[in-house]
């Protein structure tokens, strides 16, 4: 058996290699990457061309020249002004015409969605030469969907003495954030990966970058476990970078938020990317309610710091569209805490995801329960001491309803009636 390679470039090849040959990726060409609009152009026009040729045609874009610059100085603007993951989910208006750059998930049975969903193409491009001045620098690897860049790559290995910590300095130190590929919200996500560790960060600033670990943890610690079939971060372009993979956080998790300095009342942007642990927890609810329809019940414990209040967030808006036998498997979600900044949290999240806005509700007086079910209300929030009320309402009013209950129980509040009113 040959030797895994786990030099810099040999982890540089595994990677392209197992995006390429099993997640049916493309191969991109550095050559091809538009450094003045941040865009791999080749396949951009190949995704438009194939998909929507009338209007690519009808705005002039077929052709080089100057309706094609401006279409392309229109789409950074857009990316600039919403992000990438927004551009990418919405598309944009270009004079008269509506564009789409990238195809969804297709519900079962849509022969026609299915068939835009395979028109996406998905690009890893090595050695990616981003800058505009110094031409000569290069990145790793990037990844791309129809042409517009999501993912970075810096990769190190332990046996040339190079760790994960030095991909991450690299990232500080030598990537300048004012680099159009670099600035806030032009990419989903930058991963700093070695063979024994992934870190990410979805907003580069120079040396104030704040990387969090992209690990699956290991004997109840940091890290990750031994990977007997190969390396230990393989599950990074193996699970998470797969196009189903990256389609479903796309769809479902990454976003950028707006969030309010509740002192100061400064408003900040900041974009989320979900790390490993809270993919794997929303996949695993999700995959085994599925399975096993309603009457189930689960204990998630989350440390502090680790993200809790977006999980939650997720795996409420992902209940509410959950089907089993070709039904919805929940009438209603009911979300059970203490705390505001969770109660703006879920709305911000569903906001972003919910084609109708007013999916939400808050329940805080005996009665709101029956009239946000009657109002189609499809998660409705409480507090721990309002909870018993509601709980008595589902068992007078609502028996052959189903609900999903989600109790985030970690706070001292809880006592008497509240607690003896959890199952």
């Amino acid at each position: 058996m040959k030797p895994t390679d786990t030099s810099e470039k040999g982890l540089e090849s595994i990677i392209v290699t197992s995006l390429v040959e099993e997640s049916g990726y493309v191969l991109g060409d550095s050559k091809d990457y538009g450094r003045e609009h941040a865009v791999d152009l080749a396949k951009l026009l190949q995704f438009l061309s194939a998909t929507q040729p009338d209007t690519l045609e009808t705005l002039g874009i077929d052709q080089e020249g100057p309706k094609r610059t401006q279409f392309l100085h229109r789409l950074q603007g857009e990316i600039a002004k919403r992000g990438v993951i927004d551009v990418l989910r919405g598309g944009i208006k270009h004079g008269p015409a509506h564009m789409d750059f990238f195809y969804g998930t297709p519900t079962p049975g849509n022969v026609k969605a299915a068939e835009r969903f395979t028109a996406n193409i998905f690009s890893v491009t090595r050695q990616l030469r981003y800058s505009r001045n110094e031409t000569a620098l290069s990145l790793d690897l990037a990844v791309f969907i129809n042409g517009l860049p999501i993912v970075t790559f810096e990769l190190k290995n332990k046996l040339t003495k190079q760790t994960v910590d030095d991909a991450v300095q690299q990232y500080k130190r030598d990537r300048d954030p004012k680099e159009l590929l670099f600035q806030f919200s032009r990419c989903a996500v930058h991963f700093a990966v070695d063979d024994h560790e992934v870190r990410m960060c979805t907003h580069l600033k120079g040396k104030h970058s704040w990387f969090l670990p992209f690990n699956k943890g290991y004997n109840d610690g940091a890290g990750n476990p031994p990977n007997p079939g190969g390396l230990a971060t393989d599950y990074l372009w193996k699970e998470t970078l797969t196009k189903e993979g990256v389609t479903d956080i796309l769809e479902n998790y990454a976003q950028v938020v707006e969030e309010k300095d509740e002192k100061t009342g400064k408003k900040k942007v900041k974009q989320i990317f979900p790390r490993y642990h809270q993919l794997m927890v929303v996949r695993m609810l999700l995959a085994n309610a599925r399975e096993s329809g309603v009457g189930r019940r689960y204990l998630i414990q989350h440390s502090a710091g680790s993200g809790k209040s977006n999980s939650i967030a997720w795996l409420a808006h992902q209940l509410v569209g959950l089907e089993h036998d070709r039904g919805a498997l929940f009438d209603s979600v009911i979300v059970v805490t203490d705390r505001r900044v969770l109660d703006k949290q879920i709305r911000d999240t569903i906001k972003q995801f919910a084609q109708v806005a007013a999916t939400v509700g808050h329940a805080e007086h005996s009665g709101d329960l029956r009239k946000f079910l009657k109002a189609g209300k499809k998660i409705i929030i409480t507090t721990v001491q309002k909870f018993p009320f509601i709980l008595d309402e589902i068992g007078n009013e609502h028996r052959r309803a189903k609900f999903a209950i989600i109790i985030d129980e970690a706070h001292s509040s809880q006592g008497g009636r509240s607690d003896a009113a959890f199952p």
